[in-house]
């Protein structure tokens, strides 16, 4: 019996019907089988791969995009209870004087458009007509754990399925040689970013969905992926001998008890073995041109840089990984904001413009979503030393600022307003569950219509509260 069979055999009939009866249900028994046997669409996708740019511990958009030239009249102005409203607070503004803090940096108008941008970003200033700049996403979450996590999830529960792992389970893959799901954190900072926190794998993971759909981080150092190599007097005859022996042991155990993460364990292992051949051929840049390689800045040759994680992107979408995110960390600027800030807008700004230009040349851009986000926004009122030159910003979750290209998504536009204050949104809010679901219609999947069962509840990336498709913004 092969092992398809073994799964279907096993699988139940009461987990068969719940599997079985609506649309991309079907994928939790093609999850167990081979890829893309029974992956499907609710519409004509207009996308086959994700780019998430994730900026760990939130930019300022103040300072990046949101542009508020008035606000020069407020320097240390109280910030207004009419703008304010009485809103929560963390515990490091609770009590304190909330002055206002206008942003040091100059801004310029860029592209077809004219959108503001600021100095800090010249790159994408230039590939602005391909942005759909988005100021008036919203978070419920004030603290970056919960916000991290539910960016990433849905949820600022852990344990929920993530992101790729969500477009993982509901679409398959497109190349066997490769995870569905690779994510690259990046190892260097410019300008010695403080306030840098850990990453955790439940950013990536998989929650109750089958864990073959979680993310597979890449290494800084040594391999790119653990235990990559084999062990000293170990070659891939032996690897393949000892694969075979094991993979023997676990279909007897899976025809025994029917567990279908033993039907993942087989999967994964073969996953990894053909993997020694082919990521050591993914994250080899030396054929790479020079003028490629120049275009993604000073830093593409540093492993574990942003420019370098941005260059493998290109190369994955290339080679048909499905869902590739890009952890950037140290945007946490509670003090010295206008010390860090130039910094880490250098990190990112040559590179992320960089792919754009690079996946546009080669035709791959409409069929690629790149997004660009933070967890939530930062103040306008000031923390530590208030001045017009050195200043920091709290967490704000009431409004923040992020960007969309390619995939179907209309270039060379802003999306959504926000008062004088930068503090509250007054047009076209943009929750980060509508975000979600945006993101999955332009991969041809109704958001609403996958699912999981788990707990009693049919999860699903969007959660229980409403969320929409931003049809405004799609080309």
């Amino acid at each position: 019996m092969t092992l398809e069979e073994n799964i279907m055999m096993h699988q139940g009939r009461r987990q068969f019907l719940q599997t079985s009866g609506t649309g991309l249900g079907l994928t939790a028994l093609g999850s167990l089988l081979p890829q893309n046997l029974l992956a499907k669409t609710h519409r004509e996708p207009k996308a086959k791969h994700v780019i998430f740019l994730f900026m760990a511990g939130a930019p300022s958009q103040i300072d990046l995009f949101d542009y508020k030239p008035d606000l020069e009249k407020q320097f240390r102005q109280p910030l207004p209870e009419s703008i304010s409203q009485g809103q929560r607070v963390t515990a490091m503004t609770r009590g304190k004087e909330q002055l206002v803090a206008p942003s040091m940096f100059k801004f310029h108008r860029s592209g077809s458009s004219g959108m503001w941008m600021s100095d800090l970003l010249p790159h994408l200033s230039k590939v602005s007509d391909d942005l759909c700049i988005i100021k008036s996403l919203s978070t419920d979450a004030i603290n970056h754990d919960p916000a991290k996590t539910f960016v990433c999830t849905g949820s600022e529960i852990p344990g929920r399925p993530s992101m790729g792992a969500w477009l993982s389970y509901g679409l398959g893959a497109i190349n066997k040689n490769l995870p569905d799901f690779v994510v690259l954190p990046s190892a260097y900072w410019t300008g010695g970013t403080r306030n840098v926190q850990g990453l955790y794998s439940r950013l990536w993971g998989s929650g109750p969905l089958p864990s073959k759909h979680q993310g597979v981080a890449f290494q800084t150092t040594g391999d790119p992926v653990l235990f990559l190599s084999n062990p000293k007097g170990v070659d891939r005859e032996i690897r393949r001998k000892m694969l075979d022996a094991a993979g023997t042991l676990n279909r007897k155990h899976l025809g025994e008890i029917g567990d279908n993460e033993i039907a993942t364990t087989i999967a994964q292992q073969e996953m990894a073995f053909r993997m020694q051949a082919s990521v050591p051929e993914l994250t080899d840049l030396s054929q790479e041109p020079k003028s490629v390689l120049d275009t993604y800045g000073p830093e593409v040759g540093k492993n574990g840089s942003f420019a370098r994680n941005c260059l493998l992107a290109r190369r994955m979408v290339e080679r048909g990984v499905r869902f590739i995110q890009l952890f950037h960390r140290g945007w946490d600027h509670h003090t010295i904001l206008p010390k860090q800030l130039p910094g880490q807008a250098f990190d990112v700004d040559q590179p992320a413009a960089a792919l754009i230009q690079d996946l546009k040349k080669r035709g791959l851009l409409e069929e690629t979503l790149i997004v660009f986000a933070g967890e939530f926004g930062r103040t306008v009122y000031g923390q530590g030393n208030l001045t017009r030159t050195d200043y920091g910003r709290d967490h704000h979750p009431r409004c923040f600022s992020g960007w969309i290209a390619g995939g179907g998504i209309r270039g060379g536009m802003s999306y959504g307003e926000t008062d004088d204050f930068s503090y509250n949104v007054v047009k076209d809010s943009v929750p980060i569950r509508n975000l979600h679901a945006t993101m999955l219609h332009q991969l041809g999947i109704d958001h609403e219509r996958l699912t999981f069962p788990f707990q009693g509840l049919d999860q699903r990336l969007t959660g229980v509260e409403t969320a929409r498709v931003i049809r405004e913004i799609l080309a």
